[in-house]
């Protein structure tokens, strides 16, 4: 059997159409393939971005976390520093009534306190009966004393009233007391008024 021309020209036509539809289907897959990618790209710019947010608010969060803890154990150092410090003022007014009770008691000639003198006898023991009372006091909420003698000087918990050279004593040590110092909690509350050996 013959083709006719005609036919040929007809299933050529076909054959070019549908290589044709072929080439477009493959050009629309190639650009539906472009466009993904662009997508894919502008999603991991993004994505990047977002990391970089959550690290900087992670970032932000931990360092306000540390600052509040900072404040907080800034804050409970005050409070504890108020309870212990917070009777300076009072104990400092109190420190001038037990000089004055302590000046009284030695101020009582020894050889007088005897029978011949009860009233006398019981007033000195009065005294000494309130001083030791006071310092009991004073100890119990950690108000103690400075009586440095012999001890070295320290700037910190002395104030030298005089330096003089002494025989038989080291220089740099306390060899007279004038007034009492105190401690509270381990800070000077006022220090000892001392005299300070000197080298000769």
């Amino acid at each position: 059997l013959r083709t006719s021309p005609r036919l040929l020209c007809v299933a050529t036509q076909q054959k070019n159409t549908g290589q044709n539809l072929e080439e477009d289907q493959g050009q629309s897959q190639n650009e539906q393939k472009v466009e993904p990618s662009s997508a894919e790209k502008l999603l991991t710019e993004e994505k990047a971005k977002l990391e970089e947010q959550l690290k900087e608010v992670t970032d932000k969060y931990k360092r306000a976390l540390a600052d509040a803890e900072n404040v907080r154990q800034r804050s409970q150092k005050l409070v504890e520093e108020a309870k212990l410090y917070g009777i300076q003022s009072f104990c400092k007014d109190l420190l001038e009534v037990a000089d004055i009770l302590e000046k009284a008691t030695e101020s009582v000639p020894k050889e007088e306190i005897k029978d011949e003198n009860p009233h006398l006898k019981s007033l000195y023991e009065g005294l000494v009966m309130t001083e030791v009372q006071i310092q009991k006091v004073f100890k119990k909420h950690g108000l103690l004393r400075l009586n440095p003698v012999g001890a070295k000087f320290d700037p910190y918990e002395h104030e030298a009233l005089f330096h003089a050279p002494m025989e038989g004593k080291e220089p740099g040590t306390i060899a007279l007391v004038s007034k009492i110092g105190y401690k509270l909690h381990g800070r000077t509350l006022r220090p000892a008024l001392v005299g300070v050996v000197k080298d000769a």
